[in-house]
């Protein structure tokens, strides 16, 4: 397999605004697709990209593309961010790009469809972590507080937060904790909080980062979380694509999917050998034992089903965040998967 150089792909400046991007979405979209039996996929970094890293590991999409007669190419690339992925997806330098629901909904909303979800990659917890001792609740925070997220009031932690504040404070104020909310990547905000002393007191934490935190700092606590902000397991990442993709080449999209299924049931019946996978694929310091733990940990859920994704689809239309309503999750998932039990 071959892995795409980023500087490759990513043309443009970091500090735009992704408005820019897609202002011009028309044009890119109409680039040509990959030719059938090729993909170029890119992941970002985390225990929640776990299905990615067993499809890699075991050429599924290979040996699925085999059984139905092509031989694919597969490409892979790491990217950190959904702005990067967006643009990568954009300018037709990807095939299938990774990130938080919000993102993945932003770029169905203003392609005005033509950017589908493909699959969830499971229906794991972010936890919004403080070592302030005056904070239990949303409604503690006050000025002096630093709360770190990625991709301060655009990403899946921000817009989750928006989402509560909305109900907290009102719709005219869900930007509320935009105001102190900081844009630092996960490794660095949990150092902050595991080393105390510095500006930010705060976290929005995905595993395995809110476990190592929790471990490692005494004063490190968990205000909310977002399966308590959406009503219950939600998915965490996603994978989206372009039309001209998934209607131009069938068979590699029924080799990709079928991969990503047989990575979730392997994975679940196959814990530890999973453990070791992640480690290797994502060269992870982590502990066999604590990535095991996480895997096991029954608030994850290894699945390739959508769960509670319409809530952000209609709470962040009402927000006048998404302009497009959708009547359902299946509006902006592609058919293949529709099936089961999903949300």
């Amino acid at each position: 397999m071959k892995a795409l150089s980023l500087s490759t792909f990513v043309k443009f400046n970091r500090h735009k605004a992704l408005g820019a991007a897609f202002g011009i979405v028309a044009t890119l979209l109409a680039g040509q697709a990959a030719a059938e039996g090729k993909i170029r996929i890119a992941q970002q970094f985390g225990i929640s990209y776990l299905i990615l890293d067993v499809v890699r590991d075991q050429k599924l999409i290979e040996k699925h593309g085999k059984q139905a007669g092509v031989d694919i190419e597969v490409e892979w690339a790491s990217i950190s961010g959904a702005t990067a992925m967006n643009e990568a997806l954009l300018a037709n330098n990807l095939d299938i790009v990774s990130a938080g629901v919000p993102p993945a909904l932003t770029m169905w909303d203003r392609s005005k469809g033509d950017v589908k979800l493909v699959a969830a990659l499971g229906s794991l917890p972010n936890y919004l972590l403080t070592t302030s001792p005056d904070v239990h609740t949303l409604k503690d925070f006050s000025d002096k507080d630093r709360i770190a997220v990625p991709a301060a009031g655009v990403g899946f932690q921000s817009r989750t937060l928006q989402i509560e504040a909305a109900k907290l404070f009102g719709p005219d104020n869900f930007q509320k904790l935009d105001q102190i909310s900081v844009s630092l990547p996960h490794p660095d905000a949990t150092a902050a909080l595991i080393s105390g002393g510095t500006e930010v007191n705060s976290h929005f934490s995905s595993a395995p980062f809110y476990y190592q935190a929790l471990q490692a700092n005494k004063a490190v606590h968990k205000v909310i979380s977002s399966y308590d902000i959406l009503g219950g397991p939600a998915t965490f990442n996603v994978l989206y694509t372009t039309a001209a993709f998934h209607d131009e080449n069938p068979k590699t999209y029924a080799a990709f999917y079928s991969a990503l299924r047989e990575a979730a049931d392997w994975i679940n019946a196959n814990k530890e050998k999973a453990a070791e996978t992640f480690i290797r694929q994502q060269n992870s310091k982590l502990s066999p034992q604590l990535v095991l733990g996480i895997i096991n940990d029954p608030e994850n859920d290894f699945t390739i089903v959508p769960q509670n994704t319409f809530v952000y689809a209609t709470e962040l239309h009402k927000l006048g965040v998404l302009k497009s309503e959708a009547q359902s999750w299946k509006d902006y998932f592609f058919p293949e998967a529709h099936g089961g039990n999903g949300g």
